[in-house]
């Protein structure tokens, strides 16, 4: 690379858009990771409490 090479810059608009893409992906993912943990729990049911350890 040469060096005064910067690379791509991104205007503002694109930073803003990326940054809330970014955050719809981790809501989404969060979302997923909720739903899996009460799936478990739902289908461990309620007994999963009383067990010895």
């Amino acid at each position: 690379m040469a060096e005064g090479d910067q690379g791509i810059t991104l205007t503002d608009e694109q930073k803003k858009k990326r940054r809330s893409r970014s955050i719809a992906i981790a809501v989404v993912l969060g979302a997923l990771v909720v739903l899996f943990y009460v799936v478990t729990i739902v289908k461990l049911g309620p007994s999963v409490m009383d067990r010895a350890l």
